[in-house]
C-alpha cells in the first residue's frame, strides 16, 4: 500500500509542476515574452482545448485523454474510444462544443483500429465533472474513414468547430499520395460534417455517387494544423510537405490543391514530385516553406495580452523546434514571419490562445509538456 501511494505521489509530481521552474524570457520583435512549465512528463501530447472555467483537456497520442485544472493534471479521463496506437497514431485532436456549458459536449480525432489496419476517426462525448473528477459518457464515432490501412503515418487530424455548426476535421495521405486525388476515398483531403455526424446538404459533393460526400476539398499530403480564421471568417489548414513544401492553404469548397501531382518541395530521395510547382486545375498555397519546418498545431491570435499579433497565425513546428509567427495585413494575407522559440523546448506539437491572451504550448515529447507563454511582467 505505501508503495503504491509513492507511486502516485511521484507520478503527480511529474505531471504538474505550479510556479515549480523560474520563467524564460524570450525578446520577439515587438514584445518581450516569458515561458513557465505548467505540467510535463505526458506521452506525446497532441491536442489541447480550453473549457469555459479556463481549465483544459489535453490528449496523449497513446491514448489518455486528461484535465488539467487548478495546476494539477488528472488521472487519465476513463471512456475514451478504442485507439489504434500505431506510428504517428493514437489519440489526437480534442475540440470543446461552443455550447458545452449547456450540453458538456466535446470531440476527439483518433486513429480507429478496424478492419485493415486504421484510419482516422471522430467522436462526440458528453464530458461529465463531478467533485474533482471527469468521465466521458454517450461516447458516439460519428465519422470513421472509408479504408482503413496498415500505414502508421498521415492521420491529419485537426477539429475546427466552425460558426456556422458544421465540423471541419483533416486525413493525410496515409503515405500514399495518390490517395489524395481519389475523390472516393477521404485520404488526403479536408471534410465537413455536421456535429451529429450527418452530411451537410451544402457540401461541394453532397449527393455524389463517385466523390466521398463527406469531403470539403482535396489534394492534401498531411493536414495537422486547421483554424478558423476570424478575420477571413474562414478554415485555413496547415500541412506537412515532404522534403519542403509545407503550405498553408485556405481550403475551398470542391478544390484540389494538388498533392502529389504538384509540390514545391521534393520527395526524401531528392526526386521531383509530381509535374512541378503548379498545373492547370490545382490551386496554390497560401504560403510555403521550403526548407520544411514539419508544421503541426495551429491558432489564429485573437486576445488581450498580445495585441502585437492580433490576427496572427502561429503555427507549432516540429522540425527546428520553434513557432512561426506570420504576419498578416488587414484582408488577412501573409506578408512576413518571424520565428519564435527556436530550439527552446523541443519538438512543439500544438500551440493554443488561451482565455487570458497567453499562449500554450504542447511539445511533443515522450516526456512532454505544457508551456505558457505570456508578456514579460504580467
Amino acid at each position: 500500500m505505501q508503495d503504491q501511494f509513492l507511486r502516485t505521489a511521484l507520478a503527480a509530481s511529474l505531471l504538474a509542476l505550479p510556479g515549480a521552474a523560474a520563467a524564460k524570457t524570450f525578446v520577439t520583435q515587438a514584445v518581450t515574452v516569458e515561458a513557465e512549465t505548467l505540467a510535463r512528463g505526458l506521452s506525446n501530447p497532441w491536442g489541447l482545448d480550453f473549457l469555459p472555467d479556463g481549465s483544459a483537456l489535453v490528449t496523449e497520442r497513446s491514448g489518455q485523454l486528461r484535465l488539467f485544472a487548478n495546476g494539477t493534471l488528472s488521472e487519465p479521463i476513463p471512456g475514451v474510444p478504442e485507439v489504434a496506437v500505431v506510428g504517428q497514431g493514437g489519440l489526437l485532436d480534442v475540440a470543446v462544443s461552443p455550447d458545452f456549458a449547456e450540453t458538456g459536449v466535446i470531440f476527439l480525432s483518433f486513429s480507429e483500429p478496424g478492419e485493415g489496419g486504421a484510419g482516422t476517426a471522430i467522436a462526440r462525448a458528453r464530458l461529465v465533472r463531478n467533485e474533482g473528477a471527469a468521465r466521458l459518457e454517450n461516447v458516439t464515432t460519428i465519422f470513421s474513414m472509408n479504408r482503413k490501412s496498415a500505414a502508421g503515418q498521415h492521420f491529419g487530424s485537426r477539429i475546427v468547430l466552425h460558426p456556422d455548426g458544421t465540423l471541419f476535421f483533416t486525413i493525410g495521405d496515409r503515405g500514399e499520395g495518390d490517395r489524395a486525388q481519389d475523390p472516393a476515398d477521404h485520404a488526403g483531403s479536408v471534410l465537413r460534417i455536421n456535429r451529429d455526424g450527418t452530411v451537410p446538404e451544402d457540401n461541394p459533393f453532397a449527393g455524389s455517387t463517385d466523390t466521398a460526400p463527406e469531403i470539403w476539398s482535396m489534394g492534401h499530403r498531411n493536414p495537422q494544423g486547421a483554424v478558423f480564421d476570424p478575420v477571413t471568417r474562414s478554415v485555413w489548414t496547415v500541412e506537412h510537405g515532404a522534403r519542403g513544401g509545407d503550405e498553408v492553404n485556405r481550403p475551398e469548397a470542391g478544390r484540389n490543391y494538388g498533392w502529389p501531382v504538384i509540390s514545391y518541395g521534393v520527395n526524401y530521395s531528392g526526386t521531383k514530385i509530381g509535374v512541378g510547382s503548379e498545373a492547370p486545375g490545382y490551386e496554390q498555397p497560401e504560403y510555403y516553406w521550403d526548407p520544411s519546418i514539419a508544421p503541426s498545431g495551429t491558432a489564429v491570435y485573437q486576445g488581450e495580452m498580445f495585441p502585437e499579433w492580433q490576427g496572427d497565425f502561429l503555427v507549432a513546428a516540429l522540425k527546428y523546434h520553434l513557432v512561426a509567427r506570420l504576419d498578416r495585413d488587414e484582408n488577412g494575407g501573409i506578408t512576413d514571419e518571424e520565428r519564435l522559440f527556436k530550439g527552446a523546448f523541443g519538438r512543439i506539437r500544438d500551440v493554443n490562445v488561451a482565455p487570458d491572451g497567453s499562449l500554450w504550448l504542447l511539445t511533443d515529447e515522450r516526456r512532454g509538456e505544457i508551456i505558457r507563454i505570456f508578456r514579460a511582467g504580467e
